[in-house]
């Protein structure tokens, strides 16, 4: 499918940048960038009531932002709740981050969900793996054990591009050291490899068409790595790091949604065929038209506003099913299967 529309017609504002390098180096190229990003025209979130906390963790206070319906009633509220990552490549990002804040409100009024949004340390000098997602699992098990008090009956985890990445090793840590593991979880675009995997041939093709500004170069992508871990690929990589290099059965059911024009696709993918051939229960979906990052986007774009659809309607249903799942998960686990399987 060619680009959709409202990304189609503003290509032409990335004329002249060579490289995505040069995009977010050169101030000059930077605002052409910027101008790209931003939809100065765009409606305003759904409203929500917020209220900050501080959740204690192994290095320190993890700063969260939960998101509850304004009208909040036993008849409006699902009982679900959803720990959300942003994304920014380990290194940026926080909670105003638009993947962070418009995606909670979009999910608070279409799931009529409790939606808390971690923001964990990045990488950078003195934070490396597994800080972040020390940070993350301390706030997934603050909202598990105060999920009376939030009034919710079952809890998911996701996230988005490097917040995916956290998403899904945070589940993988808490099946094998606390032997439980989230509902569902949600991956949107998703780095799991510190390779790519080779792509597909279809997108292949789609990355063809791909501006050079909006190219993820492997250097590009292998230093976003190195920063995380600390280390290049001369040692065995953690599967609680890149969780395409885990074991991956025991997890729930799992939504993918993979942007059309991005080279993460082929991880995102790659992924999803791991966790079917583990017996997950996983939906892989390919969101038509769209370039990595789309959840920045306004929710008036139709492939936006669809693939935030898709994960309320999982948040809604998740509650009806809940109490079944739960009993099949702990029938999963005996004692000898105490501790890390990574």
């Amino acid at each position: 499918m060619p680009f959709h529309p409202d990304i189609a017609d503003r290509l032409p504002l990335l004329d002249g940048i060579p490289s995505l390098e040069a995009g977010l180096s050169d101030p000059s190229m930077r605002a052409q960038m910027e101008a790209f990003d931003a939809y100065p025209d765009a409606p305003p979130p759904p409203t929500a009531i917020t209220r900050m906390v501080s959740v204690p963790g192994p290095h320190g206070p993890v700063p969260v932002r939960i998101y509850t319906p304004v009208e909040q009633s036993p008849d409006t509220h699902s009982g679900h709740a959803l720990v959300w990552m942003h994304g920014g490549a380990f290194q940026f990002g926080d909670l105003d981050t638009k993947e962070a804040d418009w995606t909670a409100r979009q999910l608070v009024q279409r799931a009529s969900a409790t939606i808390v949004s971690v923001d964990y340390r990045l990488a950078g000098i003195g934070v490396k793996y597994p800080i972040p997602l020390d940070d993350v699992i301390a706030a997934i098990r603050w909202v598990q054990a105060n999920m009376t008090e939030l009034g919710v009956t079952s809890l998911s985890v996701g996230g988005a591009s490097a917040g995916a990445n956290l998403a899904a090793a945070a589940a993988l840590r808490l099946r094998d050291e606390d032997m439980w593991v989230p509902d569902q979880l949600v991956l949107v675009y998703p780095m799991m490899h510190f390779d790519l995997p080779q792509p597909s041939e279809s997108l292949r093709h789609a990355l063809m068409d791909l501006p050079s500004a909006m190219k993820l170069t492997p250097d590009m992508a292998r230093s976003v790595k190195e920063n995380y871990l600390g280390t290049a690929k001369d040692v065995a990589v953690p599967g609680y790091a890149m969780p395409a290099g885990a074991e991956l059965d025991g997890l729930g059911p799992t939504l993918v949604l993979n942007a059309e024009y991005d080279e993460l696709r082929a991880s995102g993918e790659s992924f999803s065929a791991l966790l079917a051939a583990s017996g997950v229960d996983v939906e892989q979906v390919k969101v038509q038209g769209m370039l990595h990052g789309f959840l920045n986007l306004p929710a008036t774009i139709a492939p936006v506003g669809d693939a935030l659809e898709r994960i309320a309607v999982r948040l809604r249903q998740r509650v009806c099913y809940v109490n079944r799942e739960r009993q099949s998960a702990s029938s999963m686990w005996t004692a000898d299967r105490i501790g890390p399987r990574i």
